[in-house]
This record gives C-alpha cells, sequence and structure tokens, in this order.
C-alpha cells in the first residue's frame, strides 16, 4: 500500500507506516497542482496531512483514504471525498492535553500579563505597582463553549484552579441534566462547581473568562457574534483555540476596544499557509490580546500521539478493510429495508442474490454476511432501498437451492 505524507510528520510515523509494509512518500513541500501531480503519479492509495489543504481535485487518482494527522478536518473536501468514495478520517483527542494547556496558558497570561511584563523587563522598564494590579483565577468562572475532549481537558484543569465551570455543549442538547460525574466531576454539593446551561449566551453572561472548544460546521460558523460577545461583563477574558471562523473577529474587535475584554488567540482569520510568512492582523496590536501561532497541538507528546494514531488507523485499514475514526459514512443508512438471507456457505449464493435485485431494479446499498461456526453457512443482512414482493422474494428463493430461508424486514 503506498501511503504518500504531504505535511511535517514524526520520524517515528513514517517508521511505523513501512514496517507496517507500507510503501512511504514523504515530501512536505507538496501543495496546490504540485499536490495533485503527485497524487496522480505516486499511484498513492493513501493521503495523510496535517494543515494542507486537500480539494477534489487532488481526489482524481487511486486515493481510497485520507488521514487528518489531527483532530479536525475542515481544511479535508469532505463531500468531495464522499462522492467518490473515499474514506476520511482523523485522530481526535490525541491532541486535547496540549490544546488544553495552551489554553490554560493563555488564560493565566491575560491575567497576570505576563507577555506585557516580559516586553518592559527586556525593553529596560520596571514598573511592579502597574502590574501587580491582577484579579487571579481561584473563585471566577470559567465559560466553556463545546465540552469534547479539549473543554474537559481545560475543565480538569480550571478546576484544579478553584474556578466554577459553566457548559454549553451541543451534545447536552437533549440532555441538559447529564451527570458530569461521567466526565470526572462530583458536583453535588461541591466547590468549584460545575454546571450544564442551555445557551451560549447563559454561558457569556456568567463567565470571567469565556473559552471557545466547538468544531467548525454550519451550525458553529460564525457562533461567537457581536451579540455574544455583548454579552461578556467589561474586562472579561476570551480565549480561542478551536477555529478562527467560529468568531466574528470585527465584533471582537469592536468589544475589545469598548468593554475592555482581554483576548488570548491561537487561530486567526487568513493564516498564512506556510510555517513562515507575513501576518498583520490590527487586533493583535490592540493592549490586552495576545496571540500564539496556532501552535496548540505543537508539542513533542501531542505529535508523537497523533502519528502513533495515524499508523494505527493506516495498519488497521491495510490489515482489514475497516477504518478507524472515519468521519464521512452516513451515521443513518438511507435504506427502507433489510433482507435477510440465511443460507449454505457457497460461492454463487449472494451474486444469485444480486443479480435477481439488479434485474428489479432494486439498489443495494449495504451489505453483511455472518458466518456461522466450521464455516457450513451464513447470514447475510442485506439493506436495499426499496420493497419487495412475494413474487420477488420467491424468484430469489427459488433460484439456488443453497438459500435456506428469507426474511424482509422494513426499516
Amino acid at each position: 500500500m503506498k501511503v504518500l505524507v504531504a505535511d511535517p510528520f514524526e520520524a517515528s510515523g513514517l517508521d511505523g507506516l513501512a514496517a507496517a509494509g507500507c510503501e512511504v512518500i514523504f515530501d512536505p513541500t507538496l501543495k496546490d497542482v504540485a499536490l495533485v501531480e503527485a497524487i496522480a503519479t505516486s499511484g498513492a492509495e493513501v493521503l495523510v496531512v496535517r494543515s494542507t489543504q486537500v480539494t477534489a481535485a487532488m481526489m482524481d487518482g487511486d486515493l481510497s483514504l485520507i488521514v487528518r494527522a489531527g483532530a479536525g478536518y475542515n481544511t479535508i473536501d469532505v463531500g468531495a471525498a464522499s462522492a467518490r468514495g473515499i474514506y476520511v478520517s482523523n485522530c481526535p483527542g490525541k491532541n486535547a492535553i496540549a490544546v488544553a494547556e495552551l489554553a490554560v496558558g493563555l488564560m493565566v497570561s491575560l491575567d497576570r500579563r505576563i507577555p506585557d511584563n516580559v516586553a518592559e523587563l527586556r525593553a529596560g522598564r520596571w514598573d511592579k505597582k502597574d502590574f501587580s494590579r491582577a484579579r487571579g483565577l481561584h473563585g471566577r468562572t470559567l465559560g466553556l463553549l463545546g465540552f469534547g475532549n479539549i473543554a474537559q481537558e481545560v475543565a480538569r484543569r480550571a478546576h484544579a484552579f478553584g474556578m466554577d465551570i459553566v457548559i454549553w455543549s451541543r451534545r447536552f442538547a437533549d440532555d441538559p441534566g447529564a451527570d458530569l460525574a461521567a466526565y470526572g466531576f462530583e458536583t453535588a454539593g461541591r466547590r468549584p462547581t460545575v454546571e450544564i446551561v442551555g445557551t451560549p449566551g447563559e454561558v457569556a453572561d456568567r463567565a470571567d473568562v469565556l473559552s471557545v472548544h466547538v468544531a467548525l460546521g454550519p451550525e458553529t460558523r460564525g457562533l461567537v457574534d457581536a451579540a455574544l460577545l455583548g454579552r461578556l461583563r467589561p474586562g472579561a477574558s476570551f480565549i480561542n483555540t478551536s477555529r478562527a471562523e467560529v468568531v466574528d473577529h470585527e465584533a471582537l474587535a469592536q468589544v475589545v476596544r469598548d468593554r475592555g475584554i482581554r483576548v488570548g488567540l491561537d487561530v486567526f482569520p487568513g493564516e498564512p499557509s506556510s510555517g513562515s510568512a507575513e501576518f498583520d492582523l490590527p487586533l493583535l496590536r490592540a493592549p490586552g490580546v495576545y496571540g500564539t501561532h496556532h501552535i496548540g497541538a505543537s508539542t513533542e507528546q501531542a505529535q508523537e500521539a497523533v502519528a502513533a494514531e495515524t499508523v494505527r488507523i493506516v495498519r488497521t485499514y491495510k490489515e482489514t478493510g475497516r477504518v478507524p475514526n472515519v468521519v464521512n459514512l452516513t451515521d443513518r443508512t438511507p435504506a427502507t429495508h433489510m433482507l435477510v438471507a440465511r443460507h449454505r456457505n457457497r460461492p454463487g449464493v449472494l451474486a444469485h442474490v444480486f443479480d435477481v435485485l439488479r434485474a428489479d431494479g432494486i439498489n443495494v446499498l449495504e451489505t453483511e454476511n455472518t458466518i456461522f461456526e466450521d464455516a457450513e453457512a451464513a447470514v447475510a443482512r442485506i439493506n436495499i432501498d426499496g420493497p419487495l414482493s412475494p413474487a420477488q422474494l420467491e424468484s430469489i428463493r427459488a433460484g439456488n437451492e443453497h438459500i435456506i430461508s428469507l426474511q424482509l424486514v422494513t426499516l
């Protein structure tokens, strides 16, 4: 199996792919047209990327799997991959601790103005009186938008600081009274408190620090808008280590100017695609706004974990045909009926069933064939897009002597 790695990748990951029996092509400089050509000429079946954009034009070769060596996958045209039957997989949770550590670091930095302290000392100025003014985090309220792997790690660290935590997440939409003990928080009668609320606005109303941890999608694009930011109390802190597109940055600049909101960002609109480049965002020049270079996941620990997970995904696919962490399979089958065929395990049985279905214009959407002990018999479950008449069922049953029974189930 040929694997093309088109972004910087840990040596342990490259070695692991080779040890799995893969032919590895490693070229982290490939982008745009050069990547299209490399995929086409190399015959790669698997593409591994980190930040590189993967477009529909890159999917016309032999690719059958794209692995995002990280958590998000918004840099991949998932719709185009799905239309071509190409699996898209990612490495969720493997960089959660790294991103959480940065989010907490930004939180502390904003409260104690650590970058400004450093800048003043480097400039030869001593101003202990000014920099001694800090609110402190103990007893303050951290608001979390989202409660995935990263947010949970942030919550654990903030809880240890003695911060109360208020959470809004789509995962709790149908269960606002969810038991947070399942996430490691014993909240009944305990201080500091951890609480789920029903809307992002309720989080903003109560937060001394608002931290964003949602995946980018149609429902979250622009989630943090002027209305939401306007509900933050003056002097509150805002942190975003998720995706730039979930925030209205013009509105963010406005509340920085008008309400003294302090801001810590690791993601930005219009980020350079290369590792080093000129980058000018006026917001970053405002007092009380700190930025880091989209480095949330960039620790040695996180990158080694992501590399190991990427190897596991590719190895599993190579050896079993199954893809761990696949993100573009349908959650619910569009099939309307299931044909259950109990049959002797002989050549041609399923081919006969499929021939009859094809002749009658019935499309097979999913198939599972389970073999019994000693491999003498099996049960095939075939999801189809329409019903079968008694005559059609009889045609299938009578057409092959190894079919033991048929059952049609309405889904």
